[in-house]
């Protein structure tokens, strides 16, 4: 059984202000496949991968029955920012930052609202998305770093560029989007280009691949979203809950950014923690129009193909 789901966000991220996919059903449970819309056929082939494990051969045995979450905070004003903070009940926010048509004082005045809506007890951890060269990543972190950084993610686009990075500040870095592709993982160690390395299950092409990158590159995890519906999250949480140590918050408490999902009960953070459970959707929350609906069946098929 396929669902096809098309909601609304409830404010833009990446660029999107709509988020679609395919919930397929097999013996084990739901999957999700939701690539965003500018990656290739080869590179959803392993979204699809991280999909069909869900529904047809399940997650490994969890050694943790919750999981602690970061809230995440778009390129939103200081107040939103401050309010969105207070109302989800985590001690950890993930800030986006380097935000296409924003300033660095844009990106200070969001991280000051946070840090005060954390408290100093608070964790404060920043993405810009690859969107920095080295020396404007050096010059933002110095600036952003007074608000006491847990770590910054990718602020750079390439390996090489983090390890020289690296060198230069004294903020821990993680790495996202240079660890998706298979080689790369044992170079992230290698070249010392990383303190921590992010991972989400569908990116990487299921639960069981990321525990591999995970022991490949030998660094603590931190386990985030594709800002899935509580289907997709439901895998990152078993990601979470699998592995030998977990010493980060996740950035799993993302069904929130969305409008809608497609259950009654969805994967919602409570005082900062997200229960281990399996999602099943509910298909009369699910509402899409013919046209997207056949464009997603024919994507999805197109990434069958490109495996």
């Amino acid at each position: 059984m396929t669902l096809v789901y098309d909601v609304a966000m409830r404010v833009r991220f990446r660029g999107q202000t709509r988020r679609q996919g395919v919930l397929l059903r097999g013996p084990a449970g739901w999957g999700e496949f939701s690539p965003f819309p500018d990656y290739d056929d080869a590179t959803c082939a392993r979204w699809l991968a991280a999909a069909r494990e869900s529904a047809y051969d399940g997650w490994p045995a969890p050694v943790r029955d919750r999981v602690p979450v970061n809230t995440t905070v778009p390129a939103v004003g200081p107040e939103q920012a401050h309010a969105m903070v207070r109302a989800s009940g985590c001690t950890t926010a993930k800030v986006k930052v380097a935000e296409a048509g924003q300033t660095l004082a844009d990106d200070v005045a969001r991280v000051e609202a946070v840090r005060d809506a954390l408290g100093p007890a608070g964790k404060v951890r920043v993405d810009a998305n690859a969107a920095w060269s080295v020396d404007e990543a050096v010059n933002a972190l110095r600036m952003l770093g007074k608000f006491d950084l847990e770590y910054a993610e990718q602020p750079v686009a390439s390996l090489d560029d983090m390890a020289a990075l690296r060198r230069r500040i004294d903020v821990p870095l993680a790495v996202d989007e240079s660890v998706r592709r298979a080689e790369d993982p044992v170079r992230v160690a290698g070249l010392e280009a990383a303190d921590i390395v992010v991972l989400k299950v569908q990116p990487i092409g299921g639960v069981r691949r990321c525990l591999e990158v995970a022991e490949a590159c030998g660094l603590p995890v931190v386990v985030s979203s594709a800002v899935e519906t509580s289907v997709g999250i439901a895998a990152g949480v078993a990601l979470a809950a699998a592995l030998p140590d977990l010493p980060y918050a996740c950035g799993l408490g993302t069904v929130s950014l969305l409008a809608a999902d497609v259950t009654a009960e969805p994967l919602l953070p409570v005082d900062g923690f997200l229960s281990v459970r399996a999602v099943a959707p509910d298909p009369s929350l699910v509402h899409t129009a013919d046209d997207v609906r056949a464009h997603w069946l024919a994507r999805m098929q197109a990434a069958a193909d490109a495996a």
